[in-house]
């Protein structure tokens, strides 16, 4: 009976949240953004922004609600977003939107994250999706093989359907974690190099005349080899992390790639996030771009 009242509040929250949706991103506000962002474009623009999710089931408690709405309701906020990174001239954003570690919360609570994603994603498909309707591209980033393989087949098509978009991307980080990124690219990158070793020294065999100085240079791992295998090897690293909450843990997320990124670190939980968060956040780093250049000169 429970499940049954839950399960009903989703879809109204569902269907209202689609209607405020539809009223809050007309034509007539994005010709308004248009306008204010290109004053604000007068300054420095990121050009890669990733996002943490955080707050989203303390929001639904705050507000008294199931936590299934709670994550609805910042999936709003993820839309809400990657529209406004798009009118601002953003070229790329990423959010963390399920680690690996959250397969260890309740079991009801993963399938139903599971169900909500391959909703979304299959709502990525559609002609008149946010994707589509500004040709975004849409990436998922992760150990896509931890999936349910409905998720991870709707993730598939959804890549191979955006792959022609190229006003933005939209990066999805599922099943991920930066260290298991980090063990992968290490791991690829060992078996690649293995597979670059036997083919000398069958070539050696063949009597292949091979110089000692490639031979060396062969049995190298380098920088770049491992983050050619890196997941997030098709964006830039991000020149801003923006985590909800007022948190400034990175919690296990492009570890390998904030090195010389800003973190902003807003006090609304997730779903709360909106235009003015954005623009602070952008504003901040504008103040903060002659260091942030200076650093990566070093």
């Amino acid at each position: 009976m429970l499940q049954s009242l839950e399960l009903g509040s989703d879809w109204k929250m569902s269907k209202s949240m689609d209607g405020l949706a539809e009223k809050l991103f007309g034509s007539s506000l994005l010709h308004m953004l248009k306008s204010l962002f290109r004053i604000l474009s007068v300054g420095p623009i990121p050009n890669h922004i990733a996002f943490i999710l955080d707050g989203n089931r303390r929001y639904a408690k705050k507000q008294n609600m199931a936590v299934s709405n709670g994550y609805r309701a910042g999936f709003m906020a993820v839309m809400s977003m990657l529209k406004y990174c798009y009118v601002l001239g953003v070229k790329y954003m990423t959010i963390y939107a399920f680690s690996i570690d959250n397969f260890k919360r309740r079991p009801e609570e993963v399938q139903y994250l599971m169900d909500l994603m391959l909703e979304k994603i299959e709502g990525l498909l559609h002609k008149e999706s946010v994707v589509n309707q500004y040709g975004v591209r849409v990436h998922f980033v992760g150990n896509l093989k931890l999936l349910s393989e409905p998720v991870r087949v709707a993730a598939e098509k959804a890549m191979e359907a955006t792959a022609n978009n190229t006003n933005s991307t939209l990066l999805i980080c599922v099943a991920y974690s930066s260290t298991d990124e980090i063990v992968h690219a290490v791991q690829a990158s060992c078996h690649e190099k293995w597979n670059e070793i036997q083919e000398l020294n069958a070539n050696q065999l063949q009597n292949v005349e091979i110089t000692k100085e490639i031979q060396e240079l062969n049995q190298i791992i380098k920088l770049v080899d491992i983050e050619r295998h890196m997941y997030m090897r098709l964006a830039p690293d991000p020149d801003m992390l923006i985590r909800t909450s007022g948190e400034t843990r990175l919690s296990n997320f492009l570890l390998w790639q904030t090195t010389s990124c800003l973190l902003y670190s807003p006090k609304v939980l997730f779903p709360e996030i909106g235009l003015r968060h954005l623009i602070w956040a952008v504003l901040h780093f504008q103040r903060q771009y002659p260091h942030l250049e200076k650093k990566k000169q070093l």
